[in-house]
C-alpha cells in the first residue's frame, strides 16, 4: 500500500507543481524535478511518514523499474526521429556535430580538472580526472524530449537536436569505456585491452542488432491486427520486452557481452518507423499513453537527487569546475562543428545550449566508476552534484534556446481568446446548473 500511495502522491504533487511553475513560464520537467526533491528523503520524506513522501533512498530505488521503462519509451520515441528521408538531409550534420561536441566536452573537462589535480593532487587523482572527462560526453535525452513535446517545438534546430542526442549516447559509451579502462590501469597498474576496446564495441554492436531484430519483429506481428488499439498494445508490450531483454548480460572468458537499453530501444524505434507504414499514427498514440509515465519518471528522478553533496566544499568546488567547462565544451564544440557543416546562424548559436542537460546516462557511468573503489565515491558525488544543477536549470536553458531559435512559437492571441471563451462558457453552464 505504501508503494502505491507514494506513486500516487508523487504523480499528484508533480502535476500540481506544474500549475505553480506555469506562472513563471518554466518547463514542466523542472516542476516535476522540484516536486521530487520536495517529497524526497531530504525534505518531506525526512518526516518519516510512510506514503507522504519517500522516507529513504531505498524507497525510491524500489521504483527503479519505472525509470527503466520510461527511459525505454523515451529512447523509442527518439529513435523514431531517424527516418531515412530526414537523415538524407541532416545525417552528415548530425554525425559531425554529435561526435565533435562530445569529444570537445571531454577535452575541456579533462584539461580543467587536470589543472585542479596539479594544484590539489590530494583532492583529485588523475584516474578521477579522466573518468569525469568521459562522463561529460553524456546528455539527458529524457529532459530534452520532454521540453520538445511540451512546447511542440518544430523547426530546423529540433530536427537536428534529437538525432544528435541519440548519437551522443553511442559516442559517450565508447569514450567512457576507453577512458575508464585507462583509469583502471592507473589505479591497478595492469592494462586490460579487452575492457578498453573490445567490450564497448561489442556492447554497441549487440545493442544495435537486438534493437533492429525487435523492430522488424514488431512490424511483422502488427500486420496480424486490424485495430489500432491492438497495434498500440503490441507496440507498448514490445517496448517493455525490449527493455527487459536489454538487461541481459553474458560472460565469455574475458569478454563481457551486454546491452545499452537506450541504444536498443532507439534502434527499435528507428527500424519500426522506417519499415512500418502505420508507425506515425502509432507513435502519436504511444506518446499520449506514456505522458503520466514520463511525469512519474521525472518526479522519481528528483527524489533520487542527493542534497547532502552540498555539505562537502571540495565536491562543490570541483563540481562547479566540471559544470562550467562541460558547458563551454558542449557549446564551443557544437558552435564550430555546426558552422563547418553549413548550419544556419540560429543553429550555430543555440544548439549547444540544448545539450547542457545531463542525467540518467551519466549516473549509469558513475555507477560503473564505483569499480575504482574509494576513488569512485568522489566521481559519484561530483556527478550527482552536476546532475542536480543540470536537471533543474537544463530544461529551462533548452526552452530558452528553442524559443530564441524560433522552434517554440508563442501562443497566438486567437488561441488564447478561444481558450478563455471555452472557460467562460463552462463557468456559465455551471452557474446555470446550480
Amino acid at each position: 500500500m505504501n508503494t502505491l500511495l507514494s506513486v500516487s502522491i508523487a504523480l499528484l504533487v508533480g502535476l500540481l507543481m506544474t500549475r505553480l511553475f506555469r506562472k513563471f513560464h518554466l518547463p514542466a520537467v523542472t516542476a516535476y524535478l522540484i516536486a521530487g526533491v520536495l517529497i524526497g528523503p531530504y525534505c518531506m520524506g525526512a518526516l518519516g511518514i510512510d506514503g507522504l513522501g519517500f522516507t529513504s533512498m531505498d524507497n525510491v530505488s524500489r521504483l527503479s523499474m519505472v525509470a527503466q521503462v520510461a527511459l525505454g519509451f523515451i529512447a523509442f520515441s527518439i529513435g523514431s526521429e531517424f527516418r531515412v528521408e530526414d537523415l538524407k538531409k541532416i545525417g552528415r550534420q548530425a554525425l559531425v556535430i554529435g561526435v565533435f561536441q562530445a569529444l570537445v566536452a571531454t577535452m575541456f573537462v579533462d584539461l580543467s580538472l587536470l589543472v585542479v589535480h596539479i594544484l590539489m593532487p590530494d583532492k583529485l587523482t588523475l584516474a578521477q580526472t579522466i573518468t569525469l572527462g568521459a562522463i561529460a560526453t553524456a546528455t539527458a535525452p529524457a529532459a530534452t524530449l520532454m521540453v520538445v513535446r511540451e512546447y511542440k517545438a518544430k523547426g530546423a534546430l529540433t530536427k537536428l537536436l534529437l538525432p544528435i542526442v541519440a548519437l551522443d549516447d553511442a559516442v559517450g559509451l565508447i569514450v567512457f569505456a576507453v577512458s575508464f579502462g585507462v583509469a583502471k590501469t592507473l589505479v591497478s597498474g595492469t592494462i586490460d585491452v579487452v575492457s578498453i576496446v573490445v567490450n564497448p564495441l561489442i556492447e554497441i554492436a549487440c545493442s544495435l542488432i537486438l534493437g533492429a531484430v525487435m523492430g522488424w519483429l514488431l512490424t511483422q506481428l502488427e500486420k496480424m491486427f486490424n485495430s489500432n488499439t491492438n497495434r498500440l498494445n503490441m507496440t507498448i508490450a514490445f517496448v517493455f520486452l525490449t527493455v527487459a531483454l536489454s538487461t541481459l548480460k553474458f560472460e565469455i572468458g574475458p569478454v563481457h557481452i551486454g546491452f545499452s537499453s537506450l541504444l536498443v530501444c532507439m534502434m527499435l524505434g528507428t527500424v519500426f518507423c522506417n519499415i512500418c507504414p502505420l508507425s506515425h499514427d502509432l507513435m502519436g498514440a504511444s506518446d499520449k499513453w506514456t505522458s503520466p509515465l514520463f511525469a512519474l519518471f521525472f518526479v522519481i528522478s528528483g527524489a533520487e537527487l542527493e542534497l547532502n553533496v552540498f555539505t562537502d566544499i571540495a565536491i562543490v568546488g570541483i563540481g562547479v569546475v566540471y559544470i562550467v567547462f562541460r558547458c563551454l565544451g558542449k557549446y564551443s564544440g557544437t558552435f564550430f562543428s555546426a558552422k563547418v557543416t553549413g548550419c544556419s546562424p540560429e543553429i550555430c548559436k543555440y544548439l549547444g545550449i540544448t545539450l547542457f542537460p545531463q542525467a540518467g546516462v551519466a549516473l549509469g557511468m558513475c555507477a560503473t566508476a564505483m569499480a575504482l573503489g574509494a576513488q569512485g565515491n568522489l566521481i559519484r558525488n561530483i556527478t550527482l552534484f552536476a546532475v542536480l544543477i543540470y536537471e533543474i536549470f537544463g530544461p529551462m536553458a533548452t526552452k530558452m534556446a528553442l524559443t530564441a531559435a524560433g522552434d517554440i512559437k508563442p501562443k497566438s492571441e486567437e488561441v488564447e481568446n478561444r481558450r478563455h471563451h471555452k472557460l467562460k462558457e463552462a463557468s456559465e453552464k455551471k452557474a446555470k446548473a446550480e
